[in-house]
């Protein structure tokens, strides 16, 4: 199994929630929604889940093995971080260009 794309579909900086991500797996299948929170010790990677009739939630789709949701998680991670170090980037270079962006005049 390969990881063939990861998708960083929204970021948010409220709550616990941090991510909700896409993965494409040997560029044959899509899964959608899958966290990424903010735990109390560690950010970590939720499966996408639904509550059954008891009110318990329940995985959708997960991987089976230690190596696989290692494997999911790692590559979710580093997506995420490089996604949050783009957005961070962009924000600097956006205050650069404001502070040394040219007044305007108003007898232009």
């Amino acid at each position: 199994m390969e990881i063939t794309d990861v998708k960083i579909r929204k970021i948010m900086s409220d709550g616990r929630l941090r991510a909700v991500v896409s993965v494409t797996i040997d560029d044959m299948f899509a899964v959608h929604d899958i966290k990424v929170v903010q735990g109390d010790e560690r950010i970590f990677v939720a499966m996408p889940s639904r509550k059954d009739e008891n009110g318990i939630f329940r995985d959708i789709v997960h991987p089976i093995s230690p190596s696989a949701r290692k494997l999911f998680e790692e590559s979710i991670l580093d997506a995420y971080q490089a996604q949050l170090a783009l957005i961070e980037a962009e924000a600097a270079d956006e205050a650069v260009y404001e502070t040394e962006k040219p007044a305007v005049s108003d007898a232009e």
